[in-house]
């Protein structure tokens, strides 16, 4: 019981430490960049959104990649204390900004999830980060740069995700569809 205990414990520190790369404030360029393309000229709001992205990616990331089903539900549950927590809102507003995150994050996964022609799935991100910014009709390089944020953004939750609960640790031999049923793979932290 005490092992348990003790996993668990890990476990929910590598979810907040996990959690405090998602908080980490946006690249200074992009937010002027979304500023002078999407939030006419609102530095606070195109930062807020990157903010809300990089967030919302996070989690978009811990329900897809991690290698334990509780991993997302651990995750969800720090962003949500750290949210409550965040000194860059208003006590009086934190719960607009639950729902303000809970909107993106519902809006990001769908344009993940969706497959349509003739649309890409960074073209997809980058026209929801464009419209959350104020901009509903942008250009291809608009929707290119956007996508190319959203991109990042994701590919450093996967990274911190590894890094915070491991990697899946497989034989090298046997292909993953091949395992035994209720084989359950190590993880090893990165």
């Amino acid at each position: 019981m005490l092992d348990r205990w003790r996993v668990e414990r890990a476990r929910r520190e590598s979810a907040r430490a996990f959690v405090r790369q998602l908080l980490a404030e946006p690249d200074p360029a992009d937010v002027t960049w979304l500023a002078d393309h999407a939030a006419k000229g609102d530095v606070d709001h195109a930062a807020w959104e990157l903010r809300y992205a990089r967030r919302a990616a996070g989690v978009i990331v811990a329900r897809r990649d991690a290698l334990d089903d509780r991993t997302a539900s651990l995750v969800s549950g720090a962003l949500s204390s750290a949210t409550q927590r965040d000194p860059l809102i208003d006590s009086a507003k934190r719960h607009v900004a639950a729902r303000q995150l809970n909107a993106r994050l519902a809006a990001y996964s769908d344009a993940i999830s969706k497959r349509t022609a003739g649309s890409a799935t960074g073209e997809r991100l980058g026209r929801v980060l464009l419209f959350f910014a104020g901009l509903a009709t942008p250009r291809e390089e608009q929707l290119a740069r956007a996508g190319q944020i959203i991109a990042t953004y994701l590919a450093d939750a996967h990274d911190a995700l590894r890094r915070e609960f491991g990697d899946a640790d497989l034989p090298r031999d046997i292909r993953p569809s091949q395992l035994p049923l209720g084989h359950s793979a190590k993880h090893t932290r990165g």
